[in-house]
C-alpha cells in the first residue's frame, strides 16, 4: 500500500445494455450515465459505478472512500494511510486477507491520497471471484478488526515505508516545499504522516476514524471490465444493501490558506543525491475552470525537449533535466516547476535562471504551438488510457476525491477548450513572485498578489453533464495459450527480421508492438557495452531529417508512444498506438533507426542526466547491495559485456563516450538482419507487413564480419559464500539482498516445483518471508524471494531482499535464517501448495490478457524458438506438481551455506 499523490491517467470502457429502472433490485436506483459509465445509488447512500467491457476477460473492482490526509485532525497525521494498512488485516471471517487475495491470483493494492483512499483488485473474469471480492468489500466496510495487536506490528511496517521514502531527496524536498507553502491547510502534511503521530496513534481514535468515514454514504464502488451487469447489481444489493445508512454527519473541511504575501524559502541538506531546484505556486482546485490552463502551462514550462526550462537551463548546461506538474486536488492546490542538476552544476545559477525563465512569461507570452503541443500530449495520454479496463476503475478514485467522478471527463473537456490567451492569463495571475516558495521574503509597499483561493461547487458544475458519445464494443477474445497460438501469424522479412503478428479487435483500437534488433558477439563488442546502450537511447533524439521536437510532435500526431532503448547486444523499440496509425509509426521508426543524427547536444544532455543518476546511486543502499552481489566472484575482465563495473568505472566511461563512437558503432553493427518484430492488438496485418517490408525489409547486415550476431553466453559460475556490510550514513532505510547461483534453467525438470516452492517461501502476501518480516514482526514494508530464471544458459539465480530500519538488522537477519531453516527442515504444507498453485496460474492467465505482455512474449518466442503451447505445457506442469516434488526441489537447490548476502544502511558500525 502506498501514498499516491500524483494523478493516474485513466481509460474508458464500453457499456452494455443498462437495466431498466423497473428491473433493478429493490433499494437500488439508477442516477445517470456518461460515456458508458452508469451510476446507481443504494438507499444507504452507496454510490455504484458500472463500466462493462467484454473485450478483455478481466474484471477490476475498486472501492473509493472520500477520506484522505486532508480529513485528519491534530495528532492524527498519517491516520488515513495507517487505516488503509489495517483494513488488509481482515475481518473476523477473513483474517489472512493478503494471503486470500494472493491465493486467488488477484492483482490488488490500496492507496491513500490527500483527498481519498481506495482499495482495488483485478482478476480474470470469474463470477465466484467477483462475488467473493464484493462480499469482502461489504464486510470490510463495517467489520474490519482495527485491532491493537495488528496496529502494533503494522505501525512499524508503515514507519519502514516512511523510512524508505526518507532516502529519496526529491520526495523529501517536495514534502518540505508543501509544508512551507501551506501554513494551515492539511495539504502541507503529506499522507504518510508525521513519524511521532504514526508511532503514538491511539487505537480508539483510529477506530473512531474508521467508523466515521468507512460508511456507504461516503463510498463509491466501481466495477469495470467483463461481468454480468444485472448479476452484479443483485450481489451489490445482497451484500451492501443491509448496511444501514448512518445517522452521523461528516464534518466538512473549510480551512483555506490566505493569499501568500511574499516569497518563502527553504534549504534541505542531506547525504547523497544531486542538487534540485524547484518553485511551488498556489493554484486553484482541480475542478476550477482555470486548472486546465494551468496543467498546460506546467507542460509548456517543464516538458522535454520543447519546454522553456529545458531550452534555457538543460540545453545551456545549467541543469541535467527539467520538470513541471500541477496537482489536481479537491481544494486549492499547487503547481511545481524545477530542475535537477548534475554534480558539477551550480544551484545558485540554476535557481536564478529558473526564476528568470518564469518571470520572462510577462514579456515572452506563450505561443500557440506550445499550447497545441502540450494539449496534444495531454489528450493523447488520456485517450491511450481508454484501452485497459483494469486501470479505469482505479483512475476514477482521484476524480471522486475531488468531488465527483464526472470531473474525470470535465478535466478533459477543459483541456480541449484551452486557448493560448487562457494559459497566458493564468501564468500572469498565479506565477507571481509573492505567490512562490523558493526565495526570501521582501517587503513591498504595493503587494502584487494572486487571486484569492476559493472552493468549487462541484454539484452545480456537473449537473446534467453527459460527455461524449459512447464508444463501440470491441471483440470478445479469450486469451488462452491455444487461442493466442491459433491467432498468431509468423513470417520473416528478406532482411532476416522475424515477424509475429496477433491481430484482434481491442477497445479504442489500441495496439502494442515490440521491435528488437540484435548484433555483435563477445569479441567484437569488447569495451562497447556503454556505446551500444547509448546508441539505442539516442535514436529518438533526432534523425531522418527531423529534430528531437519534430519527432515528438509527429508521434503525438500519430497518437503514439514510442520508447527506444539499448543494451550491450540489442536495440529495443516499444510502440503503443492505434490501428489507423501503426503502419505510419513503423515507417517513422524504420527511418529513425536507419538515419539517426546523434546530435552532440543531445549526447551531452544524456551524459549529464546519466551522471546525475549515477551520483544519486553511489550512496543508495539498494544500489550498493546490488553492485556488491554483481561484482562478487565475477570472473570477466573489464571490457567484457558480462563484467560488473564500479560506479567510478561507469563514470569514466560516461565521460569518455563520443558521438563519433556512436556513429561508427551504428554503421558497423546495426541492421534488421537479426531480430524480431511482434505486435498484438487491433491492426491491419497486410498494411503492417507492407510497412515493415518498406522500412526494414531491405536493411541487411553490413558485409564486414563484425555485423554477425552470436548471443554472448552466460555460463554458470560457482562463487564462494560471502557476507558484505556497507555503511550508508544518514540513510534511514536499509536494504539486504541475498543471492544463490543455480546451475539450471527453465527447461530443468525441477522448474515447476522450484517455482512453486519459491512462491510459497517469498512471493507476495501469503509467503513465509512476508508473513514473518511484515505481518508477524512488522519490520519490513517489502520482503520477497524468488528465482530469476535463465532461458538459455543453465545459470539461474535465487534471491531474497528486504528493506528495514537499520537498527532492526540483527532481527531481520535472524528471521531470514530461521525461516530458511524451517522450510528446509519441515517443508511446506498442502494448503500452502494449493494457494501458491492457484495464485501462480491465475497470475499467468491474467498476464496473457495484456497486449503489451503478449507482444513481448511473441518476440521472445521468435528468439527462443518457442510458442504459446510451451507456456500451456508449463501451466500444466505447475497444476500437477506434488507437495513431495516441491519440498524436494527446495531442499535440492536452496543451500543457505552458499548464500552471498549484502547489507547496506546507517548501521553506525554496529553490524559486523
Amino acid at each position: 500500500m502506498t501514498a499516491r499523490w500524483i494523478l493516474t491517467l485513466a481509460l474508458m470502457l464500453a457499456p452494455s445494455l443498462v437495466p431498466a429502472q423497473g428491473s433493478l433490485p429493490a433499494g437500488i436506483s439508477r442516477v445517470t450515465s456518461v460515456e458508458g459509465i452508469t451510476e446507481y445509488r443504494l438507499a444507504n447512500g452507496l454510490q455504484v459505478l458500472l463500466v462493462p467491457d467484454a473485450s478483455k476477460p478481466t474484471t477490476t473492482v475498486n472501492m473509493t472512500y472520500r477520506v484522505g490526509s486532508r480529513h485528519e485532525n491534530y495528532g492524527e497525521t498519517g491516520m488515513a494511510h495507517l487505516l488503509e494498512h489495517l483494513i488488509f488485516k481482515g475481518t473476523p471471517t477473513t483474517r489472512n486477507l493478503m494471503g486470500e487475495l494472493r491465493s486467488r491470483g488477484m492483482r490488488f493494492n490500496g492507496t491513500t491520497s490527500f483527498d481519498r483512499t481506495n482499495y482495488f483488485a483485478s482478476f480474470s473474469a470469474n463470477d465466484e471471484q467477483l462475488r467473493w471480492y464484493l462480499s469482502w468489500q461489504a464486510d470490510a466496510m463495517v467489520n474490519s478488526l482495527i485491532a491493537r495487536t495488528d496496529l502494533d506490528t503494522e505501525m512499524t511496517v508503515v514507519r519502514n515505508e516512511m523510512e524508505s521514502g526518507e532516502n529519496n531527496p526529491f520526495r523529501i524536498l517536495l514534502q518540505r516545499t508543501m509544508a512551507t507553502m501551506y501554513q494551515w491547510h492539511n495539504y502541507g502534511k503529506v499522507p504518510i504522516g508525521a513519524r511521532s503521530d504514526v508511532e503514538n496513534v491511539d487505537i480508539s481514535r483510529l477506530q473512531a476514524f474508521y467508523r466515521l468515514y468507512y460508511q456507504p454514504d461516503n463510498a463509491t464502488l466501481t466495477v469495470a471490465g467483463k461481468f454480468d451487469e444485472g448479476q452484479v447489481l443483485k450481489w451489490v444489493g445482497e451484500y451492501f444493501g443491509p448496511i444501514a445508512r448512518p445517522t452521523r454527519k461528516i464534518p466538512p473541511t473549510y480551512t483555506v490558506d490566505p493569499v501568500q504575501d511574499g516569497e518563502r524559502a527553504l534549504t534541505l541538506r542531506r547525504s547523497g543525491g544531486t542538487p534540485i531546484v524547484m518553485a511551488g505556486f498556489h493554484v486553484p482546485a482541480g475542478a476550477h475552470p482555470d486548472f486546465g490552463a494551468l496543467s498546460i502551462l506546467a507542460q509548456v514550462m517543464g516538458s522535454a525537449p520543447g519546454g522553456r526550462l529545458h531550452e534555457r537551463l538543460v540545453q545551456k548546461k545549467l541543469a541535467a533535466s527539467s520538470f513541471g506538474f500541477a496537482w489536481s486536488l479537491a481544494e486549492p492546490g499547487a503547481l511545481f516547476l524545477g530542475v535537477q542538476l548534475a554534480p558539477d552544476q551550480d544551484p545558485e545559477r540554476a535557481r536564478a535562471e529558473l526564476l528568470a525563465t518564469v518571470e520572462s512569461l510577462a514579456t515572452e507570452p506563450v505561443r500557440a504551438e506550445e499550447v497545441e503541443r502540450a494539449r496534444r500530449q495531454w489528450l493523447n495520454a488520456w485517450e491511450q488510457g481508454f484501452t485497459d479496463p483494469e486501470r479505469f476503475g482505479v483512475a476514477l478514485s482521484d476524480a471522486i476525491g475531488r468531488g465527483d467522478w464526472r470531473l474525470f471527463f470535465l478535466e478533459r473537456d477543459h483541456i480541449r477548450r484551452v486557448k493560448p490567451e487562457d494559459v497566458q492569463r493564468v501564468a500572469t495571475q498565479y506565477l507571481k513572485r509573492d505567490n512562490r516558495t523558493v526565495a526570501t521574503y521582501q517587503p513591498t509597499a504595493q503587494p502584487d498578489r494572486a487571486p484569492a483561493p476559493a472552493l468549487v461547487d462541484v454539484a452545480a458544475l456537473v449537473k446534467d453533464y453527459r460527455g461524449d458519445a459512447v464508444a463501440a464494443v470491441a471483440e470478445t477474445f479469450d486469451p488462452t495459450p491455444a487461442n493466442l497460438e491459433a491467432r498468431t501469424q509468423r513470417s520473416a522479412l528478406p532482411s532476416g527480421l522475424r515477424v509475429a503478428l496477433l491481430p484482434k479487435a481491442t477497445r479504442g483500437q489500441a495496439v502494442q508492438a515490440r521491435l528488437v534488433l540484435r548484433f555483435g558477439e563477445a569479441d567484437t563488442l569488447k569495451g562497447q557495452a556503454l556505446v551500444a546502450s547509448l546508441m539505442g537511447t539516442m535514436v529518438e533524439k533526432g534523425g531522418a531529417g527531423l529534430s528531437r521536437q519534430q519527432i515528438r510532435d509527429r508521434l503525438a500526431e500519430l497518437r503514439a508512444q514510442v520508447a527506444f532503448g539499448g543494451s550491450a547486444q540489442t536495440l529495443q523499440v516499444s510502440i503503443t498506438t492505434v490501428r489507423e496509425h501503426l503502419p505510419a509509426v513503423v515507417q517513422l521508426v524504420g527511418r529513425l533507426l536507419r538515419e539517426p543524427a546523434f546530435p552532440e547536444d543531445a549526447l551531452e544532455e544524456l551524459r549529464r542526466q546519466a551522471l546525475a543518476g549515477l551520483e544519486s546511486r553511489r550512496k543508495e543502499p539498494g544500489a550498493l547491495v546490488a553492485q556488491a552481489l554483481a561484482r562478487h566472484g565475477n570472473p570477466y575482465p573489464r571490457g567484457d559485456l558480462r563484467y560488473a563495473a564500479t560506479f567510478e568505472e561507469s563514470e569514466q566511461e560516461l565521460r569518455a563516450v563520443s558521438v563519433a563512437q556512436l556513429r561508427a558503432f551504428h554503421r558497423r553493427f546495426l541492421s534488421a538482419a537479426h531480430g524480431e518484430f511482434a505486435a498484438s492488438g487491433d491492426f491491419d496485418a497486410a498494411a503492417l507487413r507492407a510497412a515493415l517490408e518498406q522500412s526494414l525489409g531491405d536493411w541487411r547486415a553490413p558485409a564486414e564480419g563484425a555485423a554477425r550476431y552470436v548471443r554472448v553466453p552466460r555460463p554458470f559460475v560457482q562463487v564462494a559464500p560471502a557476507r558484505f556490510v556497507i555503511e550508508t550514513p544518514d540513510k534511514q532505510n536499509a536494504n539486504v539482498l541475498g543471492g544463490l547461483a543455480l546451475p539450471i534453467n527453465d527447461d530443468h525438470a525441477d522448474y515447476a516445483a522450484l517455482l512453486v516452492a519459491s512462491h510459497i517461501f517469498g512471493s507476495g502476501g501469503s509467503s513465509r518471508l512476508w508473513n514473518r518480516l511484515r505481518e508477524k514482526e512488522g519490520m519490513s514494508y517489502d520482503a520477497r524471494a524468488g528465482v530469476s530464471w535463465s532461458v538459455g544458459d543453465a545459470n539461474s539465480a535465487w534471491t531474497f531482499s528486504a528493506i528495514f530500519a537499520p537498527q532492526n538488522q540483527p532481527r531481520v537477519e535472524a528471521a531470514v535464517r530461521e525461516e530458511l531453516q524451517r522450510a528446509l527442515a519441515e517443508g511446506f504444507t498442502a494448503a500452502e501448495l494449493e494457494r501458491a498453485r492457484t495464485g501462480i496460474l491465475n497470475e499467468r492467465r491474467l498476464a496473457l490478457a495484456q497486449d503489451a505482455f503478449v507482444a513481448g512474449a511473441l518476440g521472445a518466442q521468435l528468439e527462443q524458438g518457442r510458442d504459446f503451447l510451451l507456456r500451456q505445457r508449463m501451466d500444466e506442469a505447475i497444476a500437477r506438481v506434488s507437495l513431495e516434488q516441491v519440498n524436494a526441489a527446495f531442499r535440492r537447490h536452496i543451500d543457505p551455506t552458499r548464500l552471498v548476502t549484502a547489507w547496506a544502511g546507517d548501521f553506525k558500525g554496529a553490524v559486523r
